[in-house]
């Protein structure tokens, strides 16, 4: 039940970070909102590891810095895609992907899920389907806009939280430091060279305010998750922190009444019936 709730917290502070990360891309570049993103991100994680003791191994600073890496690149994708697309087909579609990665890690490392959780897997499959196929398809394509790069922030999410998991408990926060701090790395070097070429828009005013927030709730957002992945099975926590689209796509349609198609609404509530029913499991 504790796994259960702290899902529910990640889910919200994920969904709410993915909105305001890509409300700030509407304005300013996506790699200069990240950058920020991060940096906030990166003191956040240092407040943390000041407050939560740890001993951490060089194989935990490792698979932190390399998960790090890993989300800011999906964060990238979602954020870019959310800008350029509807939120009610990416959001969904990144975060069933997401799942199903970490999914299908921990049944080939062991972990047993009921009948009931592999069922909810194979609805997130359909849901995803009917998400994609809904609306317009894109120039050559059968796929509404957007479902490339979700599935690819998809992949690169559920990759960062196995990297996350494969951490000891006793790293504590640690791992959460080391990422932010590889985010950063990595983004600062992006950023140089984005503005070597003259192609980078910084964010300002409520674009600004929107990359801060993106980052505070997103170290929030993992640092729970990490909590909670050494409480329950990998494979049953991620599915419900992937509850998140629903709160995206909530606050989409309360800021701007994205509108979305018959076909869509259904995929998105076999979605959310596929996460519920994994995480029931």
């Amino acid at each position: 039940m504790i796994a259960v709730a702290l899902g529910l917290v990640v889910a919200t502070a994920f969904g709410s970070g993915d909105w305001s990360g890509g409300r700030a891309s509407s304005r300013a570049s996506t790699l200069a909102v990240l950058l920020v993103a991060q940096v906030c991100s990166l003191a956040g994680a240092a407040v943390l590891v000041l407050f939560v003791s740890a001993h951490a191994h060089p194989a935990d600073i490792g698979y932190g810095a390399v998960a790090g890496a890993v989300n800011v690149v999906g964060l990238g994708l979602l954020y870019r895609s959310l800008a350029r697309h509807a939120a009610g087909v990416v959001a969904p579609i990144t975060a069933v992907v997401g799942a199903l990665v970490p999914v299908v890690w921990g049944l080939a490392h062991g972990e047993r899920p009921s009948a009931l959780a592999l069922t909810g897997v194979a609805l997130a499959v359909v849901a995803g389907a009917l998400i994609a196929r809904g609306g317009e398809s894109a120039p050559g394509t059968s796929f509404a806009p957007g479902v490339v790069p979700a599935v690819a922030a998809g992949v690169a999410l559920g990759s960062s939280l196995v990297l996350y998991a494969e951490t000891s408990k006793g790293s504590g926060q640690v791992p959460v430091l080391a990422g932010r701090a590889a985010a950063v790395l990595c983004m600062a070097v992006a950023v140089f060279v984005a503005r070597r070429r003259g192609t980078l828009t910084m964010p300002t005013g409520s674009s600004r305010g929107f990359a801060v927030a993106a980052g505070l709730l997103d170290v929030a957002a993992t640092a729970t998750l990490l909590v909670a992945v050494r409480r329950a099975l990998l494979s049953l926590v991620a599915p419900i922190a992937s509850l998140a689209p629903g709160w995206t796509v909530l606050l989409t349609w309360i800021a701007s009444r994205e509108r979305l198609t018959r076909t869509q609404w259904v995929g998105i509530g076999v979605a959310l019936a596929a996460l519920v029913c994994i995480a029931s499991g």
